[in-house]
């Protein structure tokens, strides 16, 4: 696994789509990073994120990054070291899932937050260019 993997803001996914990481939590580094383009979220909302990112890897081992797809959508990505005999697969894509259920409505806002972020800037952009 890559030293800074969590530390890109910006990737490619699986498929080759651009994507921009919300944050991650690593069980190999025991780290929790926060992309510092979303410092202004809420201080609550940070911490259940970390608290979520780190349960998540503390729970199933491997590295779980939130991710923006190009069109807005957040998508949680999980990853492990090819060698890792503790990390649990299954695992994984059960938490996902609850995550996915328990978490919804905090996972749609920042949704919402986001792609209000994204317009805006492409609003600013647009009217510099005119």
């Amino acid at each position: 696994m890559e030293k800074d993997l969590l530390e890109k803001s910006e990737d490619f996914n699986q498929t080759g789509e651009h994507t921009k990481v919300l944050c991650g939590a690593s069980a190999y580094e025991k780290k929790f990073y926060l992309n510092e383009e979303f410092n202004s979220l809420p201080e609550r909302i940070k911490q259940e994120l970390q608290i979520m990112c780190v349960m998540f890897t503390e729970d199933v081992g491997g590295v779980l990054l939130l991710e923006f797809d190009e069109d807005g959508k957040l998508t949680l990505v999980t990853q492990a070291d090819e060698g890792d005999l503790l990390y649990d697969d299954i695992g994984s894509e059960l938490k996902i899932r609850e995550i996915q259920n328990t978490k919804k409505e905090l996972l749609e806002s920042i949704e919402l937050y986001y792609n209000a972020l994204k317009e805006l800037k492409e609003k600013q952009e647009q009217k510099k260019e005119d």
